[in-house]
């Protein structure tokens, strides 16, 4: 097995919603804001060779959406999805599988792309993965969150025939090296892959800890929809992954790929970061 960092570009999304009820003053050290209050995330992707399979984990934001769209969000940097892959030798059509942690737009818009005014999943050769529970979650959305869960970005997938579903069960295999793991506080039955590598644990994050300033189990996104569950996951989380000394990938991170944690006065926090590649 190999696995390997996608970059597909920053955005940016205001901070006081990030960060929810911390004020400002606290987290504009970790995370800095510009002018106008937005702070710049990374849509970092994972990619993993296992076997005969090349397993895409998130897609990023995509590039179908229209001018006005993408104006909100101000992308900026050189990487996309497409040049991520081909500096490591491969193209969209050599994907087999697309995991989808959950469907907001910053992690499923990749997934599908226009062809002239057609729909169609970007990736032709691949399944794509959700869970029937965070599928209907999404496809009857709620109203504070349906501005996250695009049509355009879900409903393609399922008419194309190549999408199926895992059980919502905690821990279900999906390879010999990759089991995965759930969340429900940040949007319902958001999975989180959990590989194994190296002798080690590697945890996909997605949106559970957007970023090492997350760490404080009070840090949780105005985003959330059920902001103490939130909190409840990432206490367990948290204790399991020091227990365990895993190696938490981080999405959304500007400057971190990854971290592990420690224990000090204040509560688990960073230990280390490093670059995927350093493992």
């Amino acid at each position: 097995m190999k696995l390997h960092t996608i970059d597909t570009g920053f955005f940016k999304l205001d901070g006081g919603a990030m960060f929810g009820v911390v004020p400002k003053a606290i987290w504009q050290k970790t995370n800095p804001a510009d002018s106008n209050n937005l702070c710049t995330w990374a849509m970092r992707c994972l990619l993993i060779e296992d076997g005969d399979r090349l397993i895409l984990i998130d897609t990023g934001i995509g590039n179908k959406q229209s001018e006005k769209f993408y104006s909100h969000y101000y992308l900026h940097g050189d990487a996309t999805l497409d040049s991520s892959l081909k500096n490591l030798g491969f193209h969209r059509d050599d994907i087999t599988d697309v995991f989808l942690t959950h469907l907001h737009f910053d992690h499923v818009g990749g997934a599908v792309e226009r062809i002239g005014e057609t729909l169609a999943p970007a990736f032709k050769n691949a399944t794509y993965w959700s869970n029937p529970q965070h599928w209907d979650w999404a496809v009857y959305p709620n109203e504070r969150e349906k501005a996250s869960f695009l049509t355009e970005n879900i409903m393609p997938i399922q008419e194309s025939g190549q999408l199926k579903f895992v059980d919502v069960q905690d821990g279900v295999q999906f390879t010999n090296e990759i089991k995965i793991r759930f969340a429900f506080g940040h949007t319902d039955a958001m999975m989180l892959p959990q590989i194994s590598y190296k002798g080690r644990q590697i945890l996909y994050m997605a949106d559970l800890l957007p970023s090492v300033g997350h760490l404080p189990i009070p840090y949780v996104m105005a985003y959330d929809m059920f902001p103490l569950k939130t909190m409840e996951e990432r206490k367990n989380y948290w204790a399991e992954a020091l227990a365990g000394d895993y190696i938490l990938y981080l999405e959304h991170d500007p400057i971190n790929e990854c971290c592990t944690l420690q224990m000090t006065e204040k509560g688990i926090r960073v230990k280390e970061t490093f670059r995927l590649c350093e493992l």
